[in-house]
This record gives C-alpha cells, sequence and structure tokens, in this order.
C-alpha cells in the first residue's frame, strides 16, 4: 500500500527507466554499427563512443544500480559526519524488472500511489556531448535510441507511463522528422537537453530564429518539451579551473569546485537563451517543462531578468519575466522550498518529481507530498499531478 493515503490521482514528472544494454545499438543502421559498443576492462564493463571508452556511467548495463533514493538524506541534510562518497551511497542492488521493463514498473507504481509518470532514459544522457563534433551521427543515434523506447516501452504505456523520447536539435529539418515521427506514434511530451547546439559551423542557442520552425511545429503538434538535467557539456570549464581533464561522471565523486561553479549554470542558460533571444516570444504557447533541474536558481534569474530588462528594455522582445512565468513550469527538488517556488511562480507552474529509482532522487515518491505542508488543498491537487495531467493532455482520471 502507498506511504500516503491521497484521494486524488498523482502524477510524477521525473521518473527514470534503466536502459537494456542494446538501447542505443539495435536499431543503428549497419553502416554505424560500430559508433557505440561495449569492451570489457578489467570484468567490468564500460561504453565505448566511437572507440572512445566512456565512464560517463560506471556501469552502463545497469545490472547492478545504487538503491533509490541512496542519497536522499545527504541532499536534505548535507553530510555533518564528512562521509564518503561510497559510504553515502551503501551498497547497491540488482536492478529490478520494475527499473527496466513497463508491465513490472506499472505494478511498482500502484504499490507507491503513483496514477501516472513520464519515463527518462538515463543512459541517454551520455550521447549528445559525446558526438557533439558529429551532428549527422548524433541524429542517428538518437533516433535508434527512440526505436528502440518504442519498441521496449511504447511512448504512452497503458496511459500511465509516458516515456520520454529525445530530440536533438544540430540540424533543424532533421529534429522536426524526428519530432513528427515520436508524437505519430504517440509521445505526448519530448527532451531536450539544455545545452548550445553543436552544428557544423560551431555551437548556438535554441532560442536563436533558426530553430522557429521548430518550434513552430511543436506548437502544430501540441507537444509538451521537456528539458532534464544533462551532461550539457560544462564540465569542459569546470575542467579548465580544476587544472584536470575527463568527461563529467553521471555518478562521479563531486569536486568543491565543480559543484558550485557549474550547479544551475546549464539550465539557466538555457532558460536566459530562451527569453533573451526570443524563443518564447516569437512562439507563443511552447509549453516547457524543467525538470530535475531545482529551482534554488529561480529567484535570482528572475531577478536577474528583471534588473536588465529596466536598464535596456528596447533590447528585449518583451517583459522577461512576464515571458519565463507564461511559458516555464518548474520541477522543485524536495530538499529545497517547494511552497516558496509556489508563491513565486504560481501553483499552476510548479510540478512534483522524484527521480525514482536514481540515488539522488526519493526512495518513496509520494512522500513529496509532506515537503508541500501548507498549501492550500486545490495548489497540492495542481503540484502533485494536476498541472501535468493538463501538460499532457490527459483527464485527471487516466
Amino acid at each position: 500500500m502507498p506511504s500516503r493515503d491521497l484521494d486524488f490521482p498523482v502524477f510524477d514528472a521525473d521518473n527514470h527507466m534503466y536502459e537494456t544494454r542494446d538501447a542505443l545499438t539495435k536499431f543503428l543502421p549497419d553502416q554505424y554499427k560500430h559508433a557505440i559498443d561495449y569492451v570489457d576492462v578489467h570484468g567490468r564493463t564500460k561504453i565505448v563512443v566511437r572507440g572512445q571508452i566512456s565512464d560517463y556511467i560506471p556501469n552502463p548495463t545497469f545490472e547492478r544500480v545504487a538503491a533509490p533514493g541512496a542519497q536522499e538524506e545527504y541532499f536534505k541534510h548535507g553530510n555533518p559526519e564528512g562521509k564518503s562518497y561510497r559510504e553515502i551511497l551503501g551498497r547497491g542492488i540488482d536492478a529490478p524488472a520494475a527499473f527496466r521493463e513497463p508491465a513490472a514498473r506499472l505494478e511498482l507504481l500502484d504499490e507507491q500511489g503513483i496514477q501516472c509518470a513520464t519515463m527518462f532514459p538515463t543512459l541517454a544522457s551520455l550521447v549528445e556531448e559525446r558526438l557533439r563534433d558529429d551532428p549527422d551521427l548524433t541524429h542517428v543515434v538518437i533516433h535508434a535510441l527512440n526505436e528502440w523506447m518504442h519498441e521496449h516501452w511504447t511512448f504512452g504505456y497503458e496511459n500511465r507511463i509516458f516515456p520520454v523520447p529525445v530530440i536533438t536539435l544540430p540540424v533543424v529539418e532533421k529534429a522536426i522528422a524526428e519530432l513528427e515521427w515520436v508524437v505519430e506514434r504517440g509521445a505526448r511530451a519530448v527532451l531536450i537537453r539544455p545545452a548550445p547546439v553543436p552544428g557544423f559551423r560551431g555551437p548556438r542557442s535554441f532560442g536563436l530564429e533558426e530553430f522557429d520552425p521548430f518550434w513552430q511545429r511543436v506548437l502544430e503538434l501540441g507537444v509538451l518539451v521537456t528539458m532534464h538535467a544533462s551532461d550539457s557539456g560544462y564540465n569542459r570549464y569546470a575542467n579548465e579551473w580544476e587544472g584536470t581533464s575527463g568527461e563529467m561522471l553521471a555518478f562521479g565523486k563531486p569536486k568543491p569546485f565543480s559543484m558550485v561553479a557549474t550547479h544551475d549554470r546549464a539550465i539557466k542558460d538555457a532558460v536566459t537563451a530562451l527569453v533573451c533571444h526570443g524563443a518564447l516570444t516569437r512562439n507563443p504557447g511552447l509549453r516547457i517543462a524543467l525538470i530535475e533541474n531545482g529551482s534554488g536558481w529561480v529567484r535570482p534569474l528572475l531577478h536577474e531578468l528583471a534588473d536588465t530588462y529596466n536598464k535596456m528594455p528596447q533590447a528585449f522582445p518583451e517583459d522577461p519575466v512576464a515571458a519565463f512565468k507564461r511559458d516555464l513550469y518548474v520541477h522543485p527538488f524536495h530538499e529545497e522550498d517547494p511552497v516558496g517556488l509556489v508563491q513565486l511562480l504560481g501553483a499552476d507552474h510548479v510540478l512534483f518529481g522524484s527521480d525514482f529509482p536514481h540515488a539522488e532522487g526519493m526512495s518513496d515518491p509520494i512522500t513529496y507530498v509532506d515537503e508541500l505542508e501548507g498549501l492550500p488543498d486545490d495548489q497540492l491537487r495542481k503540484v502533485m499531478g494536476g498541472n501535468m495531467f493538463s501538460l499532457m493532455g490527459l483527464t485527471v482520471d487516466a
């Protein structure tokens, strides 16, 4: 039975699947078969991207994973005892079927008291940064992943689990084609990496007019856009200050400088680009959900936008704070101040998400409701699910 008895349906905006070993390879065309591979390194399986071993995810087969919520107390209360990263994570577990298969996951959602969930891939977050200098290959690999996701999970399992396919943007025409492909197969939401878009002429903002045909097609199809925390490339910047090299490690030991210097940078820059480069103004009605990016950055950014607008209003197509509050929806972490965010943005623009079953997420997702104590019932219902039902075009009793 669920640990909390709620009298309304709950929609978790941030659930994750652990992909199977063939997720990135099964549907790769023959000429690209060796773009992604796996090798054995001293008895441990590692993923290889274009001949380069990646440690971004230490166990890319996900046969053993950290226990859900292993870092929950660490994020909520800190680490006053100075425990090591390994001590905080504790012993791993064998990944159960519910982390890898839709039918078993549906049973688990019932046990947790969750009606619906958007289901984000995990391994997918390594692809775009490691293929950033080859836009064509990026599109090929992302499409192969989406094909696997559609075959293995569908894009709307039992109208309750909604896996989120990835859209990569280097070539706008190909991004539109991929968008149409996934929507034709039932996708209600798509995932875009919060990072500059690599391209043949270098990286650029997805807020520029070049991408308006894509955003217009998003509007025409009525699909929700999500931006989920990923490897957005900011590790390269941190490495310069650290005097080191190497890739971002999704589950690696954090470094103090990197945590401070790059914390929230990717999502702040992504949102600033959408607002300041005018994408939200030129494409009114976009709905963009910011998932697993936290919310501590929201108030400072709104202050910076308001201050800049006050000094140079002629440089903006509209009031940037109004654009933010109209089109963006924010998922605050449980350890932050969700009630304060509701007061800042309004209950209509705040989303519940648990990050289950990741280590940094919540072991019991529905307990997020405890962090919303004091909210009126109508606002509580919106945050815990009503907003996501609406954004996904579903009835509340879906």
